[in-house]
């Protein structure tokens, strides 16, 4: 049966047609089971209709003919439990329905599959028999596992509308002609265009060992790949920052460089030439071996990492081969690029040529893609498991970056309506420039200063233009990355003293090194089985004093004739880490006035990431001169999920009633020592969210420089009284679902719909 399942599968995954699929797979089960019957009825949700779509064994001139209701015979019963029913004798169930002219009167076993999709049934497979027994457990396994494959090829079907339309009421034909595909919001906006299939170049894993013929001249082929790349990468990275990018999302082609000119992959390749084997061969086992490094390494960020080194070795190789990746002269503004996946170099070059919108078959909104796209402002959709790139090439595409939803050939009224929300996101775009020097204050007079997280100094730039206060989160750890080596007290000193001159007299907050978890240090590799509940943020540092002073006093050095330094220390989870985490700033700062330093004492916060802080805020608070809540761990740890890990993605909100109460909670306690509370993490730049943050009386918000100037078109369309009762109603639901949907109705009405979803 195995070797069946596997035979069945291939011819699955080699046919396009749903209607072949359907019928091979009515063929090849019934024979491999041994049935007498095997049928497959397929489920419209827009008319709540089973249809029989394809038989082998019933009365096939029926198909498409028989039609019953969601809940109506044994097919219904299926998949309103969405369980597998098996049965001796189906005649004698209470909710069997006998369908005379399909001939079925003799068959009597009966095995019912639900074929669903991300919880949403897409229809039943049903297998049948003369005798009176049931099928067995292998057999339904066997029948489950076919179910599975069958649901990919319907949501293929679906979204290039190959599934005839038996219903006679034009509408629904209409509803389901138009259902999109659903993948995860990459970049905000949206893109109508023709879909243009980019498919993967020759792989350089595909490459095979050769014997170098000319040494010298593979050696020779290798470094003029190289140089050629590096070349082609400064000149992307310059053409992105001289189009105003903020350097810190141009940071990957930096990582590229230093890779290129690192020691390990030049001197490893031509070695590896050396010993025989020629350019391209000895290039795969180089890029292999990094790959293998990274890869056992295993959180989000390191992957991420892993696919730099793939992308970067794939780009050498095709230097080698003379292949050319983008074809220009194909693209152009109305052009929707269509892929499996793309590298953060292609991404530039397409960004030169301004294409409409990007829909990836893998990726996530943290991969460096959907990160650079939102830079660059493409639409984006990301994770599109289903998306039929070969078939979709010149199709008419719409892509939703804010829903996530793909429309493959929609019809005209569809075209017009996204393009009419276009227009509609270039007038609101502008309005929102025009808030700019306007302050974040509530229509009762309450003032939230609004903050920009940055990681780098050419950021402030940006970060100034976007209206923000100051830098409420400068990450330190960017120095660190670039690096092939720990930066020394002056190199850290000289970054931050130019942060906050730029940014003088406004406050800026240093987070100290935030290392582990999902950022790692090639020089400094943290190897875990768990790494988010390992060894991270503060806990690193307070194990290496030593690295922890130099950071310390590089900050307090860089204050000096400055007045605006405040530092946060991360990942706090005990009182004590507080304690020894200032005696040790303490420390370095007495150090400084000994060597003559005339420097004063900056305000020191703790960020709220862990769980165990939320219950002990009042006591941390009285230690401290502010709080900064960062909400992206906090709800990771609260809710107990990865939120890069797809399958349990939709558990990540920062509106369940949880996260609020532990977010309130915190404000609260802290306000009671007097001690102000900010929010640093993605939830600031959430309108939604922020209307809450607004209720529950934050004292600040801090987010990045795109978001800001819509948290603060939010901020001035709302009471601070308003936004106060609409917490004490969002706490009292049940559920994440029910607060989004008030919310959303809320801004809705105020007119500020083009927060959250595409148009004014």
């Amino acid at each position: 049966m195995l070797q069946t399942l596997r035979r069945i599968v291939q011819e699955v995954n080699s046919t396009r047609d749903l209607s072949q699929v359907l019928e091979i797979i009515v063929q090849r089960v019934k024979k491999a089971i041994s049935a007498d019957v095997c049928s497959i009825y397929l489920f419209d949700s827009d008319e709540e209709l089973f249809t029989l779509m394809a038989t082998d064994g019933l009365n096939s001139e029926l198909v498409g003919q028989v039609q019953m209701s969601l809940g109506s015979g044994l097919v219904g019963l299926v998949a309103q439990r969405t369980d597998p029913l098996n049965l001796d004798d189906a005649h004698e169930h209470p909710g069997f329905e006998l369908f005379t002219s399909l001939n079925e009167e003799r068959f009597h076993g009966f095995t019912g599959i639900p074929i669903t999709h991300h919880r949403e049934v897409l229809g039943v497979i049903v297998v049948q028999s003369e005798s009176y027994n049931r099928f067995s457990q292998d057999v339904v396994n066997f029948l489950v596992t076919i179910a599975a494959q069958l649901a990919s090829a319907i949501i293929n079907a679906q979204a290039t509308r190959q599934i005839p339309i038996y219903s006679t009421q034009e509408v629904s034909k209409v509803r389901r002609d138009y259902r999109p595909m659903i993948g995860q919001p990459g970049s905000p906006g949206v893109a109508v265009g023709k879909a243009f299939s980019i498919a993967s170049s020759v792989s350089l894993n595909a490459v095979p060992d050769r014997p170098a013929k000319d040494v010298a001249n593979e050696i020779n082929v290798f470094r003029l790949a190289l140089e050629s790349v590096r070349k082609d990468i400064k000149s992307l990275s310059f053409q992105l920052l001289s189009d105003g990018l903020p350097t810190e999302d141009v940071a990957v082609f930096d990582a590229y460089l230093l890779m290129l000119d690192s020691n390990t992959l030049i001197e490893s390749t031509i070695t590896k030439i050396e010993t025989g084997n020629w350019a391209a061969g000895a290039l795969r086992e180089t890029i292999t071996e990094h790959i293998q490094l990274f890869g056992e390494m295993d959180n989000p960020y390191l992957q991420e990492r892993v696919k730099d080194i793939r992308d970067l070795g794939q780009s050498i190789f095709n230097q080698m081969q003379g292949i050319n990746d983008l074809p220009v002269d194909k693209l152009s503004k109305e052009t929707i690029i269509v892929a499996d996946d793309i590298s953060a170099t292609l991404l530039a070059e397409i960004a030169k040529i301004n294409i409409s919108g990007i829909v990836l078959k893998s990726g996530s909104r943290t991969s460096h893609v959907a990160i650079l796209a939102r830079a660059m402002g493409i639409p984006t959709v990301v994770g599109v498991s289903e998306l039929p790139i070969m078939q979709l090439d010149g199709s008419q595409l719409v892509a939703d970056g804010y829903s996530g939803k793909v429309y493959i050939s929609p019809p005209d009224h569809i075209i017009k309506e996204y393009s009419r929300l276009i227009s509609q996101e270039e007038e609101l775009s502008q309005e929102l420039r025009e808030l700019t020097d306007k302050p974040a204050t509530t229509l009762d007079e309450v003032n939230i200063p609004l903050y920009a997280n940055t990681g780098l100094v050419a950021d402030i730039t940006p970060s100034k233009e976007s209206g923000a206060e100051g830098i409420g989160l400068y990450r330190t750890e960017y120095p660190f990355m670039i690096r092939q080596r720990f930066p020394g007290e002056e190199e850290q000193s000289t970054i931050y003293k130019e942060v906050m001159e730029s940014m003088a007299p406004k406050p800026v907050v240093l987070r100290t090194l935030d290392i582990g978890g999902d950022k790692s240090l090639s020089y400094f590799p943290i190897e875990e089985d768990n790494p988010f509940l390992g060894w991270r943020g503060i806990r690193v540092t307070l194990d290496h004093p030593e690295i922890f002073m130099i950071q310390l006093r590089a900050m307090l050095i860089a204050s000096k004739g400055q007045d605006n330094l405040n530092i946060l220390f991360p990942m706090i989870s005990t009182i004590g880490e507080v304690e020894d985490s200032i005696n040790l700033l303490e420390r370095a700062y007495e150090e400084l006035l000994t060597e003559g330093h005339q420097i004063k004492m900056p305000k020191v916060g703790v960020m709220v990431e862990v769980p165990s802080v939320v219950f002990q805020m009042r006591r941390i608070a009285s230690l401290v001169d502010f709080v900064s809540i960062g909400t992206n761990d906090l709800i990771q740890y609260l809710m107990a999920v990865d939120r890069n890990n797809a399958n349990v993605a939709e558990l990540y909100d920062s509106l369940n009633p949880a996260v609020l109460t532990a977010i309130k909670l915190v404000i609260d306690e802290a306000h009671k020592e007097g001690i102000p509370v900010s929010v640093c993490g993605e939830m600031a730049g959430d309108p939604l969210a922020a209307i809450l943050l607004l209720g529950m009386s934050i004292d600040s918000l801090s987010t990045s420089a795109a978001s800001l100037p819509g948290v603060k078109w939010l901020i001035r369309n709302f009471s601070h009284k308003e936004a106060k009762e609409l917490v004490e109603k969002a706490l009292d639901m049940k559920d994440a679902y029910v607060i989004k949907n008030m919310l959303t109705e809320r801004i809705e009405k105020k007119g500020l719909g083009g927060l959250i979803r595409a148009g004014r």
